[in-house]
């Protein structure tokens, strides 16, 4: 996962609070980090997603929103 299909995973599943749900949720499985902070310290953006994912009970139509084709995700 790019960082860009990251924050096009966030958009779909949060909306406008992608950027707040990512600096906001600290997150158990991120040893107590937010999204935002793993992401500047090096964290794969798969790893943060998936943590995010887990957290937040997303349904795998989310889940697996960034391996879908461009056209079928909307």
């Amino acid at each position: 996962m790019k960082h860009s299909e990251f924050w096009a995973a966030m958009e779909a599943a949060f909306g406008n609070r992608a950027t707040s749900v990512a600096a906001d949720l600290v997150l158990g499985a991120l040893d107590h980090r937010t999204g935002e902070q793993a992401l500047a310290e090096g964290e794969a953006p798969r790893v943060v997603w998936e943590a995010i994912c887990d957290a937040q009970q997303l349904p795998d139509s989310l889940r697996w929103y960034h391996r879908r084709q461009p056209a079928k995700r909307r």
